[in-house]
C-alpha cells in the first residue's frame, strides 16, 4: 500500500506522506510524531531543535547563489484529526493510516486521511531532503496540537524563529492564496438532571441517525451540511410534541472541530404511545430527508425496538432541554459585509453526551471579527441557559487579519497567473490557521497560506488530489526562485 503511494508524482512529497503516515499522530499525543520528525532532522545533518511545548524546528543553509534572499519559515502542523465511520475497527493510537488511490485522489479505509497537515509536513519533508532545489535559507517549523486547541503556536516563543517570510502549506483549495483566518474559542456547557424510575408501563425505542456527510467545522460550514446533533435534536422534539418522550441516553459527534456525522439516542415513553412516537419520528425524518438530499444524500435513521430504560429525564427537563438546543445558533451566524462569498461567524454543536444525571456540551465557535464571535457566544450561552446549563469558554485564539498588499502575497499572485493564465482567490478562510497566533509572536513577519485540492478534512470522507499536488509543489518551487533579496 505504502509503495503504491510512494512511487505518486511527485514522489518527494508521496514518498515522505506515507513514512507519516505510518506514525500514530493523534492531536495531544504527538510524542512518536516529534520523534520521528526529530530523527529525520538529525538523519540529514541539519541543525533541529524542539521547544517545551514540542514545537520542532529544522534549519536548512541557502542552496547556492540563494543566500543573500530573504529567510522563509515553512510551517505545518503534525497532529491530525483521528475520525472513523462506526463499522471501521481501527485505532488512532497504535495504527497507521490505510491508504489507497482511487483515480486521481487519495482516500483512507474508513478513517480520516492525514493530508490535513501531513501534505504540509510532506512538502516540508521533501524541501529539507532536497540537494537540487534552489532555495533560500529556510526554516522548517513543526508544530504540535493545532486540531484541538493550538498549544504549538501559543507556546512558540518570540525570538526563537529567524525567517522573514512565513509559507503555511494549511490551505485546502490550490487557486487559493489565504491572506486571513478566523479566530475562535471553546464553549462547553454542563447540566445535571434528575433521573425518574420508568414504571413497567413504559416502552424503550433506540434511535440512530447515521450516514451524514460531516467535514470541517470551519471549511465546511458554509456548505448547509447536516449537523447530526442538531437534527436528533429535531427528531426528539418531534416526538416530545407528538407523545411526550423521555431521554435516557444520547450522544453525538466526537470531535470539536468536526460538524457531527453520528447521533444515538435511547428514548422511552408510555406503551400506549408507541404508534404516535414512530409516526411522529418517521414524518419527521421524511423531511429532513427531503431537505437534505444534495448535501447528505446517504443520511439514515434507525428506529428499534429497545428494552425500557429503568430511569430517564423527566417529561419537563426534555422539554426545555430540547428547546435549548434547537434555540442554539448552529452553522453560519454572519457573512463578511467586506470579503465576498466569506463566512465571518460560526458555531458548530459539535457533541453532546447525556447520561446518568449529566449533560456534556461542545461547541466551537469561530469568528474574523473579536467581538461578534463573543456576541455568539451570548446567544449559545443564553440558548443553554434555557435548560439551567452552567456555560463556559476556554482556548480563544486570534484571527489573523488579512493584509492583502503585502509582499508575498503579491509575488504569489503574480506568478500564479503567470502560471495558470488566471486569478487566484486572495481570500480570508473560516478555519483556524496558526498564522494569527504566530503573527502575534513575530509581527513583522510577512505570511501567506496556500496548498493542494483537499477534501472532506476531518471526516471519513477526506481526500487529496493527486494532480493538484503536482501542481502545488511546481508552483511552490517556481515561488522560491522569486524570494526578494534581504
Amino acid at each position: 500500500m505504502s509503495e503504491e503511494i510512494s512511487s505518486l508524482q511527485p514522489q518527494a512529497i508521496w514518498r515522505n506522506f506515507a513514512k507519516l503516515n505510518a506514525v500514530p499522530r493523534p492531536s495531544k499525543k504527538e510524542a512518536r510524531v516529534i520523534k520521528f520528525i526529530q530523527d529525520f532532522g538529525a538523519s540529514l545533518g541539519l541543525e533541529t531543535k524542539t521547544d517545551e511545548v514540542g514545537n520542532v524546528v529544522i534549519k536548512k543553509p541557502a542552496s547556492p547563489g540563494m543566500e543573500d534572499r530573504k529567510k522563509l519559515v515553512f510551517q505545518s502542523h503534525l497532529d491530525m484529526v483521528c475520525q472513523k465511520n462506526n463499522d471501521t475497527d481501527f485505532d488512532f493510537d497504535t495504527q497507521g493510516i490505510e491508504m489507497y488511490v482511487d483515480g486521481d485522489w487519495v482516500k483512507a479505509k474508513g478513517t480520516t486521511l492525514g493530508s490535513d497537515n501531513g501534505i504540509g509536513v510532506a512538502t516540508m519533508m521533501a524541501l529539507l531532503e532536497s540537494k537540487d532545489i534552489e532555495h533560500p535559507a529556510f526554516e522548517a517549523l513543526f508544530t504540535i496540537d493545532e486540531e484541538t486547541g493550538m498549544t504549538g503556536a501559543f507556546g512558540l516563543q518570540s525570538g526563537w524563529l529567524e525567517g522573514d517570510i512565513l509559507l503555511n502549506l494549511d490551505t485546502e483549495d490550490d487557486d487559493e492564496l489565504t491572506i486571513g483566518c478566523a479566530g475562535g474559542v471553546n464553549v462547553n456547557a454542563e447540566i445535571n438532571y434528575e433521573e425518574i424510575e420508568l414504571g413497567d408501563d413504559f416502552k424503550g425505542l433506540s434511535l440512530t441517525l447515521k450516514g451524514l456527510s460531516g467535514g470541517h467545522s470551519g471549511m465546511d460550514i458554509h456548505k448547509g451540511l447536516g449537523n447530526a446533533n442538531k437534527l436528533m435534536n429535531r427528531l426528539l422534539y418531534a416526538a416530545h410534541r407528538a407523545a411526550g418522550i423521555q431521554l435516557a441516553e444520547l450522544s453525538g459527534g466526537t470531535l470539536r472541530n468536526a460538524i457531527p456525522r453520528e447521533s444515538s439516542a435511547m428514548i422511552a415513553f408510555s406503551a400506549e404511545n408507541e404508534a404516535a412516537v414512530r409516526g411522529a419520528l418517521e414524518e419527521e425524518f421524511h423531511q429532513i430527508k427531503a431537505e437534505y438530499a444534495v448535501t447528505d444524500p446517504k443520511i439514515e435513521f434507525l428506529i428499534e425496538a429497545a428494552d425500557r430504560p429503568a430511569k430517564a429525564a423527566s417529561a419537563l427537563f426534555c422539554r426545555q432541554f430540547f428547546q435549548a438546543i434547537y434555540a442554539l445558533p448552529v452553522g453560519i451566524y454572519r457573512m463578511s459585509p467586506t470579503m465576498p462569498d466569506t463566512v465571518q461567524t460560526s458555531n458548530s454543536l459539535s457533541q453532546i453526551d447525556m447520561v446518568n444525571g449529566k449533560v456534556e456540551i461542545l461547541c466551537l465557535c469561530r469568528s474574523s471579527v473579536d467581538s461578534e464571535k463573543w456576541d455568539e457566544v451570548n446567544a449559545i450561552t443564553a440558548a443553554l441557559q434555557l435548560a439551567d446549563a452552567k456555560v463556559s469558554t476556554d482556548g480563544s485564539y486570534p484571527g489573523w487579519t488579512p493584509s492583502p498588499q503585502s509582499d508575498i502575497v503579491e509575488l504569489m499572485r503574480k506568478l500564479y497567473v503567470e502560471k495558470f493564465k488566471a486569478e487566484p482567490r486572495v481570500m480570508a478562510g473560516h478555519g483556524g490557521l496558526e498564522c494569527g497566533i504566530i503573527g502575534s509572536k513575530y509581527p513583522e513577519m510577512d505570511m501567506v497560506s496556500f496548498g493542494p485540492n483537499i477534501r472532506g478534512a476531518h471526516s471519513p470522507d477526506e481526500k487529496a488530489q493527486i494532480s493538484s499536488i503536482q501542481k502545488y509543489w511546481d508552483f511552490l518551487l517556481d515561488a522560491l526562485k522569486l524570494i526578494p533579496k534581504a
